[in-house]
């Protein structure tokens, strides 16, 4: 019994769905009941994939943000240097910019 069910208050509409659903289980036949853990295995292990996935979007999504931002960086600190009149080679030794790109500021 896990320590979520140790606490469930069994007057509640969750507690009672939870006996309900405890009961039914009780009911199962040996057949029926590993057909239902081996659903609940697979449910778990997708759920679990998905969730994953989506930790990891995060985190990419994080890294995406964090590059972009230092390009946006670079092409400011460019847009100052090219207001201040440097030279366009100077730029894009400092920034790491092709002179296209600084050309196009």
């Amino acid at each position: 019994m896990a320590l979520q069910d140790k606490y469930i208050n069994p007057f509640t509409d969750f507690g009672f769905k939870k006996l309900f659903e405890t009961a039914e289980i009780a009911k199962f036949t040996p057949d029926e009941r590993t057909k239902y853990e081996e659903s609940l295995k697979y449910y778990r292990d997708l759920k679990n994939v998905v969730d994953t996935s989506f930790d990891e979007g995060r985190e990419e999504g994080k890294m995406e943000g964090k590059i972009e931002g230092k390009i946006e960086g670079k092409m400011e600190i460019a847009r100052q240097m090219k207001a201040e009149g440097e030279p366009v080679d100077k730029i894009s030794r400092f920034t790491g910019l092709t002179m296209e790109e600084i050309e196009k500021l």
